[in-house]
């Protein structure tokens, strides 16, 4: 409860103890003369430049309108981006939550780089998302930019960069609340104190569930249960306006995240808080300084499950994940005229972490502990333009990025008295990267425009890659603290076609090759005994993580959209041919598929809105993709449909009804070592109130 209620009075202090400072400020500024800057919460400006690149924007109507309502439902109208398993943040375990697009594979580590109001999101000891802390009431837009070698928010961007924008209050208050099957309740509330110099929001969000049988039917033994989540989150913002072309903003956000797998042993716990703070400046020189602060802990269980799905012993208490990520920006735009756009900065983030583990039990009780952990840490100087010249459009950025690999090691004792089994002091490493992207857009005609950019992006192994051993069933694999970074080199062409601001229609091709790519490498099969992870059980696979010579991924990307007056329509389409390049310990995977990449996506949504009234139909479809990295076993492909609609019953009032997953497609997540088949959301219908005013 202690952690619990600190969180809360950091979030409460945070929202509320500026607002004296706001209406003196807002007296101060009453007597200064100076431009009419409008108050948006917002970083700087998009950069022109940005058109030369494959740019998909999700807006505030279409979030609202996602039938699930969660952020990794939102994501997935954008084909290509995907995380490392189809399961959402109810059922999935978190580790399996990282992101990536254009099939260049993945595990649990992100390979595109999420920001949130522009500081990273990943979690600082595994590089996972944890999508239950983003409630999508409080996010105003979603901007995904495919390709690597962004500059000015960081390393990480190796498949593309996904911003989230903070919504600007609209109301004083507002929120929703549903029921929906299996005693499932989706709560969200907002309340904000909007003034001419800047405004404060609080918001809150609960979810639950009894959950479903992630195991299918025909594989189900005495075991198998369902799998109940419980999430909250809150979030406290405050933007000023301290001079008339300049504003603060402060957030702080904590969530909390429990769920569980469906069979005894296998709960898993997330907390977090985040507090950052921004001052941007728009006036003739452009400038943003920012910092933050994001913490962590996780907790999971794991368990050994017999052949008759009758039993099942706990192997594994990873109880204590204590995570910390500080980092902090500064960058500034120059005014070198209309046609030119120059952002010059630097950056550094510094990520701690270590897992706290209890293992190898007898008798229904563990008999040693490990602890595993270290310090990453970026520092980087980035400058990126572009520059406008008649129908032309060029664009180009790099960083030079200084990191380091330091303080790790892998500890394993007897919990009872005896010798240590391991004391690994893994040796200091660091290096430079240097990274960047060129693109131009030309404009061929009017509403047709021709694009080519190329790019180098990169990323460090997480904590999580580096020294923790885990264990998925009967699975087992081995970390590796000798890893290299990652490093994405890419080329894309394309056409965007806006013949009118209601139609568009944008192409491209695209080659990625990923060298060095971090993969869960086969290394043998159970019954045996195995380096850093102990036994593995007959019909159990050792896996070790490795750097593949690397990944090579081709195909292309279709995004349109159109609307008529109420009614719109917009489609994605992803196809990939990626493929492993490897040799010598990992040679059998040579010419294969990494593992979890479907080579199709589609998503396709039909929408209406009329005073106030509001319908969404959302179709999408993944192809069959390989569960293992050996290619042996294959997830069926899905189409599935999603429904959504609003009708009101005031100005600010209406009845929301949704389903996921309306015609209760199978959509296969996971294959276990013993073959057992697991399943994500199954048909999931709501019924609730929206309360929106203005």
């Amino acid at each position: 409860m202690t952690f619990r209620r600190s969180l809360f009075a950091l979030l409460i202090g945070c929202a509320y103890s500026p607002q004296a400072q706001a209406q003196a400020q807002a007296q101060a500024q009453a007597q200064e003369s100076g431009p009419d800057i409008v108050v948006t919460g917002r970083g700087l400006a998009d950069q022109p430049g940005d058109r030369a690149f494959d740019v998909v924007t999700i807006d505030r109507d279409r979030i609202a309108a996602n039938a699930a309502g969660r952020l990794e439902s939102v994501l997935a109208d954008v084909a290509g981006l995907q995380q490392f398993r189809r399961s959402d943040s109810r059922s999935a375990n978190p580790t399996s939550q990282g992101i990536t697009l254009r099939g260049i594979g993945g595990n649990a580590a992100s390979r595109a780089l999420l920001v949130l109001d522009g500081v990273p999101q990943a979690d600082p000891f595994g590089g996972w998302v944890a999508f239950p802390a983003y409630a999508t009431d409080r996010i105003g837009r979603v901007r995904v930019t495919r390709g690597g070698g962004s500059g000015f928010f960081g390393p990480g961007a190796l498949a593309g960069t996904i911003e989230l924008d903070s919504a600007t209050p609209t109301a004083p208050f507002g929120g929703s609340v549903a029921y929906g099957s299996r005693e499932s309740v989706d709560a969200r509330g907002s309340a904000a104190l909007v003034r001419q110099d800047g405004f404060v929001t609080l918001s809150g969000a609960y979810a639950r569930g009894d959950g479903f049988t992630p195991t299918v039917a025909e594989d189900r033994g005495p075991i198998d249960r369902p799998a109940p989540f419980e999430q909250a989150s809150l979030a406290a913002r405050t933007v000023i306006r301290v001079a008339p072309s300049t504003e603060l903003q402060v957030n702080a956000a904590a969530f909390i995240d429990s769920r569980d797998r469906g069979t005894p042993f296998t709960g898993n716990r997330s907390q977090g808080a985040d507090a950052s703070i921004r001052l941007v400046g728009r006036g003739r020189w452009g400038f943003s300084a920012l910092a933050y602060l994001q913490t962590r802990v996780f907790a999971s269980s794991f368990a050994s499950i017999d052949a008759a799905r009758s039993t099942a012993t706990q192997t594994l208490d990873q109880y204590n994940t204590p995570a910390t990520g500080i980092g902090a920006r500064i960058e500034v735009a120059p005014p070198l005229g209309q046609a030119i756009a120059l952002r010059l900065g630097a950056d550094v983030r510094t990520v701690e972490g270590r897992t706290q583990e209890l293992y190898t039990y007898v008798a229904g009780s563990p008999t040693r502990r490990r602890v595993a952990g270290g310090e990453n840490r970026t520092l980087g100087l980035f400058a990126d333009g572009s520059v406008e010249a008649g129908r032309l459009t060029l664009s180009l950025g790099g960083r030079i990025d200084w990191w380091r690999i330091a303080q790790g090691s892998l500890v394993e004792r007897p919990i009872a008295i005896g010798p240590t089994i391991n004391d690994l002091r893994f040796p200091d490493r660091d290096g430079t990267e240097a990274t960047g992207r060129a693109g131009l857009a030309y404009r061929a005609a009017d509403g047709v425009t021709l694009r080519a950019a190329a790019y180098r992006g990169w990323r460090l192994p997480t904590l999580n890659e580096l020294y923790r051993p885990f264990r998925v069933g009967a699975d087992a694999t081995g970390a590796n603290a000798a890893l290299a970074p990652e490093a994405l080199k890419g080329v894309e062409a394309g056409v965007t076609i806006a013949p009118t601001r209601t139609v568009g229609i944008a192409a491209t091709y695209f080659f990625n090759r990923l060298d060095d790519a971090v993969a869960n490498v086969t290394a043998g099969r159970g019954p045996g005994t195995f380096p850093l992870v102990g036994f593995v059980a007959a019909g159990g696979t050792y896996r070790v993580r490795r750097n593949l010579d690397a990944v090579t991924s081709d195909g292309f990307e279709i995004d349109a959209s159109w609307r008529s007056g109420p009614v719109g329509v917009r489609a994605s389409w992803s196809h990939v041919d990626p493929r492993v390049q490897a040799s010598g310990a990992a040679a059998a995977l040579d010419g294969l598929r990494p593992a979890q990449t479907p080579r199709d996506q589609v998503s396709a949504t039909v929408d209406a809105r009329y005073r106030g009234a509001a319908a969404a139909l959302t179709l999408r479809h993944v192809a069959r993709q390989f569960e293992d990295d050996q290619n042996t076993r294959s997830l069926a492909p899905a189409t599935t449909m999603d429904a959504y609609v609003a009708v009101p019953v005031t100005g600010a009032l209406a009845i929301e009804a949704r389903a996921e997953n309306l015609f209760d497609e199978r959509v296969e997540a996971g294959i276990s070592g013993a073959d057992i088949l697991e399943r994500a959301t199954p048909r999931t219908l709501w019924l609730g109130l929206r309360y929106r005013p203005g």
